[in-house]
């Protein structure tokens, strides 16, 4: 290997974790024979002397490690893999410091369950140790067995998925970075659910494969080199967490471009003709963020659409690829292509530029891109039909996320610290996902969405290329919120993500009844005791009386929306603190209809149609509430539409 660092560009991140791989594919044996040069700088105030790896195709070396026993592969994709000997590994055959002697103390570790069974982390003691602020070099030579159709990677047929594939060293924390208060090693063994965490750096790759297939991995192809029957593909990625790749003799490549970024598409031929969905959609998510956080800094972006029998790869995202899902059977109108592109673009942004922790802190990836997902797929394709629109029936992102949540029935089954492999009687996917997406664009509505992004902008532009924790989520929301809006939040927010991060009750206000009584004239001794006076009403007076409760137990400040008879209204506000809260409207003219959060800023709310509450009137009356009826109708056509 005769690749380095180097620097083709302005550094954007520290560059801690360098790569320089030399891989070839041995398709008839199903491996990988790997040699790897590390060269990884201590960024802590200790000497290390240990380097600690991930060894994530162990995942896959039998049913006792960790991912499986978490029920990380269906039954469907393991029932035959005997057959065939479809399970993988990775082993290190050799490892070298940069004065060429060989380190043979090396172990298997398990840091989070103890499982002896599991070898995805590898513990390797250095024979000096890195000081503070070096860089040294390491060499390793190793094979993998690459597992057949396992999620995230493996092969089926002739068809070659690399995720989560190389030997790769985990994150040193220095002390007061995330919840470190000391130096310390964070590598995780590999979970049925979350993956990335790791820091940046340049990778240099090459490539060998058979002569005919065709390649797509993460950073720059800047070279190929065929020698007989093979193909080298050299690849640099620079200021990346990641490096992934695909091979297969099938694809049929289709390229577009945005700005300074060229778009390649990679599908069977079969698919081809969704190239139009995908790059519609990927150049309005381009030109979003570009918008609203920042520009999209590398200069290529692949879109990989694998083949019905690669499934298990789609809808994943890695540093510069990410993969999506279709099937050609699917009516247009289901925006499966739309949905997975953009949602998958996204984690560019968030867990690729701004590195969380998506095991330990799965919502600050996940739930962020999905806020952002229903953002943009509602401004591209329309609020009522970015997810479906198909024979009549049509469902926005938004909310069908919302209705996907409460539909669910796992709304308050974990709050969203828990860690990814702490999910173990379910919920993930709503508490991670629905969950946050639904609470940010409660926050969006309290806040409103110009301030919002003013949030969301600084904290990419603050964060991006580095590894931020929940806190510096929220002490950026505080400073922003302090600032923006001193006079209705002055202390912040932090009594709310107290309820929606920490805690799991949900959010149910209900307008409960209406009354309109008419005021009777003023009798008894009302000036002196000497005689009784009668002071009549000048005209009809109604005191009109608005019932509200909270219904579960989240605590959210709420406007209430107040309609009279004559047609005029008024709006209300109530911090929704206590369980029951009254109205009191002295009025000439009569209430006849109320609304909770008229304008759905408290998303969050899990049921809709009690938020409206219309007295039944005179046919006379009509005219001033028709509209009040005809938006408590739509409400309830919306749940029901929320739950097909």
């Amino acid at each position: 290997m005769n690749c380095s660092i180097g620097n083709s560009q302005e550094s954007l991140s520290p560059r801690i974790a360098n790569y320089d791989m030399d891989i070839h594919l041995d398709i008839d044996n199903k491996k990988i024979l790997g040699k790897t040069k590390l060269s990884w700088r201590n960024i802590s105030s200790s000497p290390m002397d240990k380097l600690y790896f991930h060894l994530y195709y162990n995942a896959f070396r039998n049913t006792e490690s960790t991912f499986f026993t978490e029920g990380g592969v269906p039954e469907f994709l393991s029932g035959n893999i005997d057959d065939n000997c479809g399970w993988g590994w990775s082993n290190i055959l050799s490892f070298k410091d940069e004065n060429d002697r060989s380190i043979s103390e090396i172990k298997y570790v398990q840091p989070d369950d103890n499982n002896t069974n599991d070898k995805s982390v590898l513990e390797v003691s250095l024979i000096e140790p890195v000081l503070p602020g070096e860089m040294q070099s390491f060499y390793f030579n190793w094979e993998a067995k690459i597992p057949q159709t396992m999620p995230r990677t493996g092969y089926n047929k002739d068809y070659y998925f690399f995720a989560q594939w190389f030997p790769k060293v985990g994150v040193l924390e220095p002390a007061g970075m995330r919840f470190s208060d000391e130096d310390k090693w964070n590598c995780h063994q590999y979970h049925s659910t979350g993956e990335y965490y790791s820091d940046f750096g340049v990778y240099n790759v090459n490539l060998t494969v058979p002569v005919d297939y065709i390649v797509a991995a993460s950073g720059e192809l800047i070279g190929q080199e065929k020698r007989d029957s093979l193909k080298t593909w050299r690849y640099r990625a620079e200021d990346v967490i990641d490096f992934t790749w695909t091979t297969s003799p099938h694809y049929v490549v289709q390229d577009t471009v945005y700005k300074d970024t060229r778009i390649s598409l990679y599908t069977y031929p079969e698919k081809t003709f969704f190239a139009d969905r995908y790059f519609g959609s990927i150049l309005f998510a381009m030109e979003y963020l570009d918008e609203h956080l920042g520009t999209y800094p590398y200069s290529t972006l692949s879109i990989v659409d694998p083949p019905v029998h690669g499934m298990y790869t789609g809808g994943m995202e890695y540093p510069t690829l990410i993969t999506s899902l279709t099937f050609c059977s699917f009516p247009h109108g289901f925006k499966t292509s739309e949905t997975l592109v953009t949602h998958e673009y996204i984690h560019q942004y968030f867990m690729q530029m701004i590195a969380t922790h998506e095991v330990e802190e799965p919502w600050m990836d996940e739930g962020i891109t999905t806020y952002y997902e229903n953002r943009i797929l509602d401004a591209y394709m329309g609020e009522r039909e970015s997810f479906i629109d198909y024979m009549g029936v049509k469902i926005g992102s938004k909310e069908y996320n919302r209705g996907e949540f409460y539909a669910s029935g796992m709304y308050s089954i974990a709050d969203n610290t828990y860690k990814s492999y702490e999910f173990t009687n379910g919920g993930y996917k709503e508490i991670v996902y629905n969950k946050v997406a639904i609470w940010l664009q409660t926050l969006e509505g309290m806040i409103g969405q110009d301030i919002m992004d003013t949030i969301m902008i600084t904290y990419f532009q603050r964060w991006k290329f580095k590894h931020p924790c929940r806190y510096d989520f929220i002490d950026l929301v505080n400073e922003v919120v302090v600032e923006q809006l001193p006079e209705a939040y002055p202390n912040g927010m932090d009594w709310f993500f107290d309820q929606v991060i920490y805690g799991t009750d949900i959010c149910d206000y209900a307008v409960t009844n209406i009354s309109n009584e008419e005021m009777r004239d003023k009798r008894g001794f009302l000036s002196d005791t000497d005689d009784c006076d009668v002071i009549e009403n000048a005209s009809i007076l109604y005191n009109c009386r608005i019932s509200l409760q909270r219904l579960e137990g989240l605590q959210l400040p709420v406007e209430i929306e107040v309609i009279f008879q004559d047609g005029t209204n008024s709006m209300y506000k109530w911090d929704g603190q206590s369980r029951s809260h009254t109205i009191e409207i002295q009025s000439e003219s009569q209430v006849i209809s109320a609304e909770i959060d008229p304008n759905k800023k408290i998303y969050i709310d899990k049921n809709f149609i009690n938020n409206s509450y219309v007295l039944e009137q005179d046919a006379h009356c009509l005219k001033g509430f028709l509209g009040k009826c005809v938006t408590s109708f739509m409400h309830t056509l919306e749940m029901i539409t929320m739950l097909i």
